[in-house]
């Protein structure tokens, strides 16, 4: 199983999600690290290569980012409550500077 790498904000972020979206998020992160796929997701192509986002649907709408293609870990990098249609630009712009983060710690090393 892969550890979780909360980037930036991202676990206070969840844990400030209601109850029900919290233990959902729980349970599909632990699916990703189990090598499995969340019930319910989308590609973030706009985002970076292998990028995902976790919809959870309760009765205000939650998404969690992440990036799992890395064998040593999956890269939480952004979640957040959507109240419209569409992402805020600034929460897809946040996704992606956390993924360069990743990226640039990776080629570092």
């Amino acid at each position: 199983m892969k550890p979780l790498v909360w980037m930036g904000s991202c676990v206070g972020d969840v844990r400030a999600f209601p109850k029900e979206a919290r233990q959902r998020a729980g349970y599909e992160l632990y699916q990703v690290q189990s090598g499995l796929d969340p019930s319910d997701w989308k590609p973030m192509g706009a985002i970076g290569a292998g990028v995902r986002e976790i919809r959870i649907h309760t009765k205000v709408e939650h998404r969690v980012i992440y990036i799992a293609k890395f064998a040593e870990a999956v890269y939480v990098l952004h979640a957040f409550e959507k109240r419209t249609r569409r992402s805020r630009p600034a929460d897809l712009e946040l996704a992606r500077r956390r993924l360069a983060a990743v990226l640039a710690s990776r080629r570092a090393r």
